[in-house]
């Protein structure tokens, strides 16, 4: 598949693939970088085809920033379908739903930046919120998943809020936090009550295609631990996420309606409807000092 490179790394392949190719000045290569995270050589030179493709379709020479993440978005959520027909009360609960991720993630201080909103389907997607890392990541800190899951429940917060029950839209974003709060707990030891260790293994047949899943190999005592440390930081996430949309129901509202109104804000449009947001501190998740009769911490710390 190619190695996988960070932002910076992702630039300076953008810069190759560009080389001999007409490109607009408004092209920001840091920028496109930051929405590909991930994308290997060949994934970037699909992109710069799809760009190339959309370039001729409208009869143009040059490559703008436009046509580019217009490129990304086809190839990372698939071709517009505009076929897909909603009525007007699944167009707002997905507006809703997806204004919801977006003033989620802005306010929260351990999120990536929102780049650009929109509730034009594409793909299996109704609509998407799209957020950029701001530099280079290779790893995670606990703080960072902690609002990462808020930001994955906005959508159904915001379904309750506003459209008054909620819906299978919801049903991705689940899943995905659900997996989040499961690897936290059983695999990078982030549960303050089970502590660092690893817990059940993944049985995997790489070359058969398929992955056979979770292998518990802790007592029935422990997966109920489990189960409860997983269901507390679904929760956490779920009351931190309404915290946010209550105190923003305005924001909530005036994005939801310029959502209905444009369907894709993003730029400019998109900070002046961020606004009024102020920003939550940073709580912090700090590690809590465990029993070390040896003194071997207390000596390390000194």
């Amino acid at each position: 598949a190619g190695e996988r490179p960070g932002p910076t790394g992702g630039r300076a392949m953008l810069d190759g693939h560009a080389k001999g190719k007409p490109r607009a000045d408004d092209v920001d290569c840091d920028v496109i970088a930051r929405q590909t995270p991930g994308f290997t050589g060949g994934d970037l030179a699909n992109l710069r085809n799809e760009a190339e493709l959309l370039t001729a379709r409208e009869d143009e020479t040059t490559i703008d920033m436009h046509r580019l993440e217009a490129a990304i978005i086809r190839v990372v959520a698939g071709p517009e379908r505009r076929t897909r027909l909603m009525d007007a009360d699944e167009r707002r609960t997905v507006a809703y739903h997806e204004a919801g991720h977006a003033i989620v993630g802005h306010a929260l201080p351990n999120a990536d930046p929102v780049h650009r909103i929109t509730i034009i389907p594409r793909g299996q997607a109704l609509g998407y919120t799209m957020q950029l890392p701001t530099q280079d990541r290779y790893l995670v800190r606990r703080g960072q998943l902690i609002d990462r899951l808020a930001v994955m429940l906005g959508g159904r917060v915001a379904e309750e809020l506003r459209v008054g029950d909620i819906t299978t839209g919801a049903g991705d974003d689940i899943k995905r936090a659900t997996e989040t709060a499961r690897e936290m707990v059983t695999q990078y030891g982030m549960s303050d009550a089970l502590g660092p260790v690893v817990l059940g293994q993944k049985d995997s047949q790489p070359f058969l295609g398929r992955d056979l899943g979770h292998q518990a190999d802790y007592s029935a005592q422990v997966a109920f631990r489990i189960d409860e440390e997983i269901r507390a930081l679904i929760d956490e996430a779920h009351d931190e996420a309404l915290e946010i949309l209550v105190e923003n129901a305005s924001v909530l509202d005036a994005l939801a309606e310029k959502l209905l109104e444009v369907e894709t804000v993003e730029g400019d449009l998109l900070a002046e409807v961020f606004a009024p947001i102020s920003k939550r501190p940073n709580r912090g998740h700090p590690v809590p000092d465990r029993a070390d009769p040896a003194g071997v911490v207390a000596s390390l710390r000194r």
